[in-house]
């Protein structure tokens, strides 16, 4: 365990990071498990609505947190998206 002052600061603030971070990744797994149910329900109005959301978080946990990497976030909506869009696709059809 850390001993100077400024040592014992910076593992208190390592702790609030990693709570922090933690809350909004579970924050994306769970915006990411509202839209995928929506697609699995075949709701198509609740899973629009969904992806706006999740695009939203996601893109801010990559980009003002630093919590994702951005090219992590960006398969994240991607794929997402693509989901969205095949189901779109199988009900138009």
């Amino acid at each position: 365990m850390a001993n100077h002052k400024s040592a014992l600061k910076r593992a208190r603030q390592n702790n609030k990071r990693q709570l922090r971070n933690k809350a909004k990744k579970t924050q994306v797994k769970s915006v990411t498990k509202l839209v995928e149910t929506a697609i699995a329900e075949k709701s198509i109005e609740k899973a629009q609505k969904g992806m706006k959301l999740a695009q939203k978080v996601i893109a801010k946990s990559a980009g003002k947190n630093g919590i994702l990497h951005k090219r992590t976030a960006s398969r994240k909506i991607s794929r997402l998206s693509r989901k969205l869009q095949s189901l779109i696709k199988s009900k138009a059809a």
